[in-house]
């Protein structure tokens, strides 16, 4: 691109409204869940640390991604730059995660669908950033598709994860506390 002319960013302001408000809501929900969560004498935090922090980040990053793509100004070498320290800094992130839960696996064995939406599809997705952002000032077009599909993808993995902790805590509950969360069974006349 000759001159580092904006990028036609308005087209994409709806979407990254919807995104960004979406995974707002979502980060802000989580807290509500973990603060019920905490209330539990029978949740094992280290072990379940390694699912639900890495849940917020990515509903983080889908933030940030969203408010970076409403930046005025934004040309296509500062959304480039952008992109890779935000694609760099999930990488790592992301690396981290997955040590993180082979160390764990005396609390919790990760399965293969464990494996699949906390560790390798985040990698994953925060590589096609990195690459978006590298190739940004070639190929803007690319790197608007690529980055609204990357930040989709990582709010369907935040909510899959969500949902999955949700479950996964519900299941875990002794069998007490699930007695007492039941409504109550009208007595038969």
């Amino acid at each position: 691109m000759m001159g580092n002319p904006s990028l036609p960013l308005e087209a994409w302001t709806n979407f990254y409204v919807i995104l960004g408000s979406s995974a707002g809501g979502l980060t802000g929900l989580t807290f509500v869940v973990i603060a019920l969560v905490s209330e539990a004498q029978s949740v094992r935090w280290s072990g379940l640390r390694a699912y639900i922090t890495p849940t917020v980040v990515h509903f983080c990053s889908v933030l940030g991604i969203a408010a970076l793509l409403n930046v005025p100004g934004q040309t296509a070498s500062s959304l480039g730059l952008c992109l890779d320290v935000a694609g760099l800094t999930g990488v790592g992130y992301s690396i981290g995660t997955v040590v993180h839960l082979y160390r764990n696996r005396s609390l919790y064995t990760p399965v293969a669908e464990d494996w699949i939406w906390n560790a390798w599809l985040p990698t994953l997705c925060y590589l096609a950033l990195l690459i978006a952002g590298m190739l940004a000032p070639w190929h803007a077009s690319i790197t608007l598709y690529t980055t609204a599909a990357v930040s989709l993808l990582l709010l369907y993995i935040g909510i899959h994860n969500a949902w999955d902790i949700a479950v996964w805590f519900t299941a875990q509950r002794p069998p007490a506390q699930r007695e007492s969360a039941k409504p109550p069974q009208a007595s038969p006349p």
